[in-house]
């Protein structure tokens, strides 16, 4: 019982009784002895009884507080101003409700004995089990919109038996929050990507008449979606509107994409472009930012699409039409002055590739190293030398003097480097793929040459970036740099050699992905010395890997009619895996392949088209990546059944949002 309650009870009377007693003892020491026993007699009997009608009297208080306080709890829950009920968790059955959860149901029979989601289809108590105190979404009765609160007293046995839900009525307040997302400002770039090659030696008034084609169409799409639509530069318009049309936008793949492609100059050249589209951000300079990032990431994944960044990721819609050549040896004369001015201001220059360097990767790092020696800079190549699919190659290099003690480990690297080092990445664009996440997050100045489509966990804030999703592969880019930054004659053999092989294994002997860039790199390197025999012997597989490689195409089906998926349960080479899945790309009616293969405690999957699938969209949800003709993804903590059945959804979703 509470403290001032019983104070409030105590019966002083207590006093007398002592005091009776007192005089008890006083009587017995001076006087009778008989009269002071009847005196205490007579004081303990009443306190005796003074005790127990305090008892008593408290009792009755309490009792009827209890049942003052029960009645007013009654009848504040049944005359509540919301819905209130008490439901069985075991299986939902309804044992009370006020007249409040009628009228919100519009009912006047009683529900009680009635299971709750036959009453209200939208209630669930999983989430009253689980403890929480209100339901995750709201809930809707006859047109209201409800919140609804949920109380779980805990029974004897320790077991929740019975919830005390009320529902809130909340419309007004979620009708208001919803406007509010749906009204947040979102803000787009749309650049027409090829403008110059449109206009391209068109006279003004077919310059003219092209431009009013552009800009009717675009204008048009933007008055169907609402928002505000400002031309910026003559390829360039600031699309604003608001959060509830982008859902109409994204159902619609991005109708503009196609539309536009419809438009053509008198030389044929269909107009394509690219969306960059920013949301979430606090402000609208956050959102244009954002949009801003956004279209460079579509411009870096080849254009023709458009892509959403917020403040965690960025989403991807198109980019499965055939990448066109956008490139200008302009911009790598640029880019070569730019690299070799980042490089003579280095002390110490690393060269770092993908985790299991391939051809195209050494070749790459290789010409690099070409370049910072004509400009007398030390460098190193970081390569795990146990864990490479190209080791013919790096044994011909470690031929030449000069590359004696060039390769490094990343661990000697991290020991090597100091503030003023520059760390150059080639043939990756992914943090989670290089050599070493630790030297790159080490080493503050990086520059990246790369040619697959740029992913979301792209390496950010680059010194210096050549991205050309357009190229053949990173040593086509590397021996364009080399063209324009270094006498050809300083090329080391070996150099010429690995840079070459790069390119003949990206392009799979110059028949994928290849233009009139790769061949003029190619002829550029032949030129200088590279000898095509040396490059051939270093493909050359033994006499067992050549009747592996013929095992996993005998092993594939066909799916989706053009499709060959291998499944391999073993652990097999991933150089051997790669060619299996070029040579399954021989056979008539197949268009693309997909070879799984286990290593460790990884499921890989090596991928490669020549039709019109881009795999590297295909195996970009499950974290992977590449371009349209090769790409591959790695997959942790399943088997390789699982992983195809992972591969087989990939693709069905792939064809089913086209």
């Amino acid at each position: 019982m509470d403290r001032n309650l019983k104070r409030l009870m105590r019966n002083e009377a207590y006093l007398f009784c002592v005091v009776l007693l007192i005089f008890a003892g006083v009587e017995a020491v001076y006087s009778s002895y008989w009269i002071a026993l009847a005196m205490a007699a007579v004081g303990i009997i009443l306190l005796l009884i003074m005790i127990f009608t305090t008892r008593q009297r408290g009792k009755s208080i309490a009792a009827y507080v209890q049942t003052s306080v029960d009645r007013l709890s009654q009848s504040v829950a049944v005359n509540a101003p919301y819905p209130m009920a008490t439901v069985q968790l075991s299986n939902g059955e309804i044992l009370w409700h006020n007249h409040q959860l009628q009228r919100a149901i519009g009912t006047g029979e009683s529900k009680v004995g009635q299971r709750l989601s036959d009453v209200l289809p939208e209630a669930e108590l999983e989430w009253v089990k689980a403890g929480q105190l209100e339901a995750p979404d709201d809930q809707v009765i006859r047109e209201r919109r409800f919140r609804c609160l949920g109380y779980v007293p805990k029974s004897e046995a320790g077991e929740p038996e019975v919830a005390l839900l009320q529902w809130i009525d909340s419309t007004e307040l979620l009708d208001t929050r919803d406007e509010y997302f749906r009204s947040r400002p979102v803000v787009s770039i749309i650049l027409i990507d090829n403008y110059d090659d449109l206009t391209n030696n068109l006279n003004d008034v077919s310059i003219s008449n092209l431009n009013a084609a552009l800009n009717s169409r675009i204008s048009t799409w933007a008055e169907n979606i609402g928002g505000l639509l400002r031309k910026l530069e003559r390829n360039r318009f600031l699309f604003i509107f608001e959060s509830k049309d982008l859902f109409r936008i994204t159902e619609g793949k991005f109708s503009l994409l196609e539309s536009v492609r419809e438009i053509t100059n008198p030389n044929g050249i269909a107009a394509t472009l690219s969306f960059g589209v920013g949301k979430d951000g606090a402000g609208f300079q956050e959102n244009y930012d954002f949009a801003a990032l956004a279209l460079e990431m579509a411009l870096s994944r080849g254009g023709d699409q458009a892509v959403i960044k917020d403040k965690y990721d960025f989403s991807f819609y198109g980019g499965r039409a055939v990448e066109t050549e956008r490139r200008s040896k302009v911009k790598s004369r640029v880019m070569a002055s730019s690299m070799s001015a980042l490089i003579a201001q280095s002390s110490r220059v690393f060269l770092m590739g993908h985790k299991n360097a391939d051809a195209d990767a050494i070749g790459a790092a290789c010409g690099v190293a070409a370049l910072c020696r004509s400009l007398g800079k030390r460098v190193n190549i970081i390569v795990d030398l146990e864990n490479t699919t190209a080791p013919k190659l790096i044994s011909l290099i470690r031929r030449d003097e000069q590359y004696a003690d060039v390769f490094l480990s990343a661990e000697d690297a991290l020991i090597a480097a100091d503030p003023n080092s520059l760390l150059v990445v080639v043939d990756t664009n992914r943090p989670e793929q290089v050599e070493s996440k630790a030297l790159l997050e080490s080493i503050p100045r990086v520059a990246v040459v790369d040619h697959h489509r740029r992913a979301a966990d792209y390496i950010a804030n680059a010194a210096l970036n050549l991205h050309e999703p357009f190229a053949s592969s990173a040593s086509e880019l590397v021996t364009e740099l080399l063209t324009y930054a270094v006498d050809a004659k300083t090329i080391l053999p070996c150099e010429l050699s690995a840079l070459m092989a790069g390119i003949v294994l990206d392009t799979k002997n110059f028949t994928v992905r290849v233009n009139s860039r790769t061949f003029e790199a190619a002829a550029f390197l032949r030129m200088q010395g590279a000898d095509p025999v040396e490059i051939k012997k270093l493909f050359k597989n033994d006499f067992e890997d050549t009747v592996q490689r013929y095992r996993i195409v005998e092993q594939a089906r066909v799916y989706h009619g053009s499709i060959a998926i291998s499944c391999q349960d073993s652990e097999i080479n991933r150089a051997l895996a790669g060619q299996a899945a070029d040579e399954l790309l021989n056979i008539d009616g197949i268009d693309s392949s997909f070879v799984l293969f286990r290593q460790k405690d990884r499921v890989f999957v090596s991928a490669r088209s020549v039709g019109s699938i881009n795999v590297q969209m295909v195996l970009e949800p499950l974290g992977g990546g590449g371009n349209a003709a090769t790409a591959g993804v790695q997959l942790r903590d399943v088997t390789v059944e699982q992983a195809k059945g992972l591969v087989v959804n990939a693709i069905d979703r792939y064809f089913i949002s086209e």
